[in-house]
């Protein structure tokens, strides 16, 4: 590293009053590491992205550990234990972006970004550095729309994550090509268009035209979740959107709409998921708790 690599962080926040609902960018920023640089084993309750701009170094959470270099993107789950730590010859230059909602583990999910695989290679494409930098920018502007351009940059970076997911390195036992990463984004795309239907990952299968247990285990390699724990965290992320933005349902007609149709069942995977009761969650909403 010369005089001119300087060691560097600057991150911008989301400029507007946060009231997180569907996708919420929390912060974006960059650093050109010390060498050795190291964060963590810790945790965190929102998704941290990061994208190496060049250097190497490891991350390790959960059972994936490996050593990342450029065109590497590497994903922090919330509350999932995890460190990554710089090489001491050539340290990491990254960005990354934090963000939270109701929406963003179907946005992770998109991009085959699971608890076992939270690494993506999109080789030299600009693509990914240039979304975080934009996020950055809009931030840093603290334009009346940044939160709302933010959430935008968001998604096309994800987009960009996705159409390099096929070269990801945290399971490259899933492919000899591209049909495993099409076909999870077949499921993903069926359960999130169909979650409040009284659907069955049996009836899916068959649609699909796919073995229930052969296309259960490729989607939980890639994602992380089995096809039955994704829809009903779907059902119950969308079923807590409800309980805040819609105060005049109550929670059996909430649990009917996401596709529940016991709404005890309903409040036993909410506090499973969110921990706490439908109720409790939309008192602390009206009283204006975080």
């Amino acid at each position: 590293m010369t005089a001119s690599d300087a060691y560097t962080y600057r991150v911008a926040s989301n400029p507007v009053t946060l009231q997180p609902r569907g996708l919420t960018v929390l912060f974006s920023g960059e650093s050109q590491t010390k060498p050795g640089h190291r964060i963590g084993p810790k945790v965190v309750d929102y998704y941290l992205l990061h994208h190496v701009l060049s250097g190497r170094g490891r991350f390790h959470s959960g059972e994936y550990d490996g050593e990342l270099t450029a065109g590497s993107s590497f994903l922090i789950h919330p509350h999932q234990l995890f460190d990554y730590v710089s090489d001491e010859a050539e340290p990491w230059r990254y960005r990354w972006v934090a963000f939270i909602g109701a929406d963003a583990g179907e946005l992770v999910a998109s991009a085959g970004l699971g608890l076992l695989s939270p690494v993506v290679d999109t080789g030299d494409s600009p693509a990914p550095a240039d979304r975080c930098r934009a996020i950055f920018d809009c931030f840093r502007m603290r334009a009346g729309a940044a939160s709302v351009e933010a959430t935008g940059h968001l998604h096309l970076l994800f987009a960009d994550l996705a159409t390099g997911a096929s070269d990801r390195a945290a399971s490259p036992q899933l492919r000899p090509n591209s049909h495993n990463e099409e076909l999870v984004q077949l499921v993903i795309g069926y359960l999130t268009t169909q979650y409040a239907e009284p659907i069955t990952i049996e009836a899916m299968a068959e649609t699909l035209g796919y073995n229930r247990a052969y296309l259960s285990r490729l989607f939980k390699q890639v994602v992380g979740l089995s096809p039955v724990t994704f829809l009903t965290k779907l059902r119950i992320d969308h079923g807590r959107r409800l309980l805040r933005e819609r105060p005049e349902l109550t929670v059996e007609q909430i649990a009917s709409s996401v596709g529940i149709q016991d709404p005890l069942y309903f409040s036993k995977q909410f506090r499973r998921w969110h921990g706490q009761s439908p109720s409790m969650y939309r008192s602390a909403v009206g009283q204006g708790a975080k």
